[in-house]
């Protein structure tokens, strides 16, 4: 069976709190690690996913409501369903990467690259499916 977990495949997070939510693959690990000896990959999401922007407002409040929440985690494989789509967001792997989990300052870093990175996305008009909320 192909390896169809890799890195910039779009997936939707299963359970935990973030659940429902749509993250990217950031790097996989198929034949997991020593301390997690099972298949798992570190994800960037969405939290809090863009509001509803429309012509007539005004650039401070489409500023407001194109503000994204993210969050940057390790996944079991089992807790992530794949989709179709992708996303080539190149998210800084000296930031983002598993030992940003050890410390808190290391941690903030990684989320806010990851939302510098999704939001210079977003912006662009690209992977719309990804920026909407999961409805369900």
């Amino acid at each position: 069976m192909g390896r169809f977990m890799k890195s910039g495949k779009v997936v939707l997070v299963l359970n935990g709190r973030f659940a429902g939510r749509k993250a990217v693959i950031v790097k996989n690990y198929d034949e997991g690690s020593t301390e997690k000896p099972y298949g798992h990959a570190l994800v960037a999401g969405i939290d809090r996913y863009p509001r509803i922007v429309t012509k007539g407002m005004s650039k401070k409040k489409l500023k407001q409501r194109s503000k994204i929440k993210t969050f940057v985690r390790v996944y079991n494989y089992n807790h992530l369903m794949p989709t179709r789509y992708s996303v080539d967001v190149t998210l800084d792997k000296a930031a983002v990467n598993k030992d940003a989990f050890k410390d808190p300052s290391k941690r903030r870093r990684a989320r806010r690259e990851a939302k510098a990175r999704f939001e210079e996305r977003y912006k662009t008009g690209k992977n719309k499916w990804f920026f909407q909320k999961l409805r369900f």
